[in-house]
């Protein structure tokens, strides 16, 4: 969706609230797709701080269908985006602004689906658990070490002893 913020660009002083919808069913991280079990409307103010300049903020809550990075088991993760930034128009000084920062921008439009997709993907959190003390899976066989051990042999030598192991191996001297 675009908004036009022609408006907002060139009145000193101006203030503009919208509530928007946002559309997409399916959010697209890392390379993968995660479906959205739940969204609000995404609440922006779009301020006029000075000549070109536009300070949008707002806040939009989501709740992501998720795998967590240990155990793969599907979880669903609340994320309660609050974002602050500024957009400048397309007559603004070059050197306030690296187009590629503002590739939500079309002119004096602002697309929005494009501007919350950023938003949403720097609040991501870095790792997602669906408990804090989650055991993961066996390296060995895959099953979730939450429902119970699985009976596989886990022991790993110390990497230090090799060249030892290595000596009673090969039935040489010390």
């Amino acid at each position: 969706m675009l908004i036009n913020l022609t408006d907002v660009f060139t009145s000193e002083g101006k203030d503009r609230r919208e509530s928007l919808i946002y559309e997409p069913d399916i959010f697209s991280y890392m390379g993968n797709d995660y479906k959205i079990l739940d969204k609000s409307p995404a609440d922006m103010i779009f301020s006029n701080v000075g000549t070109g300049k536009v300070l949008i903020k707002g806040s939009i809550k989501l709740v992501l269908e998720v795998p967590c990075d240990r155990c793969l088991q599907m979880i669903e993760q609340p994320l309660d985006v609050k974002f602050e930034q500024e957009v400048f128009s397309p007559e603004a000084d070059q050197q306030m602004y690296d187009q590629d920062e503002q590739d939500f921008m079309l002119g004096y439009e602002l697309d929005t689906e494009a501007f919350l997709n950023s938003e949403i993907l720097v609040n991501m959190p870095v790792k997602i658990l669906c408990k804090p003390d989650c055991k993961g899976i066996c390296k060995q066989c895959g099953h979730n070490l939450n429902e119970g051990e699985c009976g596989c042999d886990t022991f790993v030598p110390d990497p230090r002893m090799a060249a030892i192991k290595d000596i009673f191996n090969a039935d040489k001297e010390v």
